[in-house]
């Protein structure tokens, strides 16, 4: 990711973005130390955490497309480095704008929307290429053997978010040219398509290319209020239909009830309670 600094100056740690860069970090360190001097919990890590497509397709391994994304390059820092810079860059404004659930919020959906991404072009380019084996198919089946690691697709994610949400904000890359937030997105987002069809640089391209998409589709279609609260109005609206629904019920068993012994109380469709009606020469009076 860029080295990309805000006209108005950099951005604020704030909580969540600072607990993820520090769980980030932590995790890197202790199997860096692993690495050293206990080698199996190393190996323990790159077998079981970082995701690949076989282990979650056939073996169910689904905590990978998230585990993942808490793994970097072992052999140089540079990796973590850009990919923490990432997330404080375009992380803190999204959770100054709408709060630490929602930033996390949207950026898991990415890192997982990446992971199912890399997943999905692994398996179409294994079946297209027995189909046709051509360098463009062997290039993505290569992913379907291939580890992924690191949080680039979460911190693309962020990106596209903070050029929808902020696409006229002047960044300066590397502290020296401004930019503008959308110019800058489009052109890594074609950077990342062009290295993703050439096959030539190692990195996970598609992954990048699968958060920045499931950015855009968090923020273009799916509920204004987030995630979790679409999901908690769903399970009231769920729970409050079968409430209606046996009230119905009910109200249909006693007005049965009533006909049978002659009364002329009953219970309308909405469960409300209807009492006698008075004649006119009805003598009764109810307090």
């Amino acid at each position: 990711m860029p080295s990309a600094l805000q006209t108005f100056g950099l951005p604020p740690f704030t909580k969540a973005v600072k607990r993820l860069i520090i769980v980030n970090v932590a995790v890197w360190v202790v199997l860096l130390f692993a690495r050293l001097t206990v080698p199996a919990v190393d190996r323990w890590a790159d077998y079981y955490l970082i995701l690949r497509p076989v282990a979650v397709v056939f073996h169910f391994e689904f905590w990978q497309l998230i585990t993942y994304s808490f793994l970097h390059d072992p052999h140089g820092i540079s990796h973590l480095l850009f990919n923490m810079l990432g997330i404080w860059m375009f992380g803190s404004q999204f959770e100054m704008d709408y709060g630490k659930r929602r930033f996390y919020e949207l950026y898991f959906w990415c890192v997982a929307g990446a992971a199912v991404t890399t997943i999905a072009i692994g398996a179409l380019g294994m079946f297209a290429y027995h189909q046709a084996p051509i360098g463009l198919f062997r290039v993505m089946a290569q992913i379907w053997g291939t580890a992924t690691l690191g949080a680039s697709g979460g911190v693309y994610g962020l990106l596209v978010a903070f050029a929808v949400l902020n696409g006229n904000r002047a960044l300066y890359v590397y502290g020296l040219v401004p930019v503008k937030a959308r110019y800058l997105a489009i052109f890594y987002l074609f950077l990342s398509f062009v290295n993703a069809f050439s096959g030539a640089n190692g990195v996970a391209e598609f992954a990048h290319l699968g958060g920045a998409l499931f950015a855009w589709i968090y923020l273009r279609y799916l509920p204004r209020y987030g995630l979790q609260t679409a999901a908690s109005e769903g399970l009231f609206g769920v729970r409050n239909a079968y409430y209606r629904w046996k009230r119905r019920r009910a109200a249909r068993k006693f007005e049965v009830y009533m006909r049978k012994t002659n009364r002329r109380e009953y219970f309308d469709d909405k469960g409300n309670y209807h009492g006698p009606r008075l004649d006119k020469d009805d003598d009764r009076w109810v307090n």
